[in-house]
């Protein structure tokens, strides 16, 4: 019979989390920002659909995950399919800052070291963190003068970083593992991966909670040693430093004046290095 009313269908059930997810492919190239995308969605229960419906405010909430991060995940998310609002990329805010600190060497700690001689690296040769994760020592030369980094890309002059390149070197030259490793950023110590070691190469994560927790330190530093005169610069720094993310770091170095790596960043560091110059005349 034509016309006659039909009972409505029932609702589609939603699939549980854990299989929503699977069902979904990584879009390419972001393999694993979606993987840990993934991971912290679950960890509150949350799969693909309902985090379209809450957007990423609870996972920034549980993670403590900083603007420029979730913008970050927000993209890969969209790229996967999941209907979030755009979020822009925060602008490096303020647009300038002393990040000279953080490439001063105040000990021999081997992760101390390492991380110094990252950021004195990064000040001159702003690469993504990517880009240092997979960074091999055969691809930096030190000259009497600057050390030159030569990758697929190109090949870069880098001033500054000499004194954190060798001290770096020697301290690793002390333990076989390090010693022996190829990476110019290696582990210092076993991971929770079956396949991780002492030297072996460190994860995009790892590397930004390495970043964040020498930024911490050297804000505790600046406060601790700072002269009576010194106390408000310090501070002040010292809360810039509080929040600071490689990224973040990564476009001040480039809003600054170093030459661009890649073209990621680039866009947003011109504009923020025009911002500077509007504002102070």
């Amino acid at each position: 019979m034509r016309g006659g009313w039909q009972q409505p269908l029932p609702d589609m059930p939603v699939p549980p989390p854990a299989r929503a997810w699977h069902r979904l492919d990584a879009p390419p190239g972001y393999d694993a920002q979606w993987r840990r995308l993934a991971e912290a969605a679950l960890e509150l229960g949350l799969g693909p659909e309902q985090l379209g419906e809450t957007g990423l405010d609870p996972l920034a909430a549980a993670r403590g995950w900083k603007p420029a991060t979730v913008a970050l995940y927000t993209k890969v998310a969209r790229y996967g399919g999941i209907a979030l609002p755009r979020v822009a990329t925060p602008e490096p805010d303020p647009p300038e800052l002393d990040l000279r600190p953080l490439t001063q060497i105040r000990s021999e700690d081997p992760e101390h070291l390492r991380t110094v001689a990252w950021c004195a690296l990064a000040l001159a040769w702003p690469a993504p963190v990517g880009a240092f994760r997979s960074l091999r020592r055969d691809q930096v030369r030190a000259t009497a003068r600057r050390l030159l980094v030569t990758t697929d890309d190109g090949e870069w002059s880098v001033p500054g970083a000499l004194t954190a390149w060798h001290a770096w070197e020697t301290v690793r030259g002390r333990f076989p593992a390090l010693a022996d490793s190829p990476w110019v950023l290696p582990a210092l110590r076993r991971g929770p991966g079956l396949d991780s070691h002492i030297g072996g190469r460190l994860s995009n994560q790892a590397l930004q909670a390495t970043f964040t927790k020498h930024a911490v330190r050297t804000a505790q530093h600046l406060r601790a040693t700072a002269a009576p005169s010194r106390q408000d610069w310090a501070e002040a720094l010292a809360l810039e430093y509080r929040d600071l993310s490689y990224d973040s770091y990564r476009r001040l170095a480039l809003a600054a004046g170093a030459p661009p790596v890649s073209s990621r960043g680039v866009v947003r560091a011109a504009r923020a290095h025009t911002r500077s110059a509007r504002l102070a005349g």
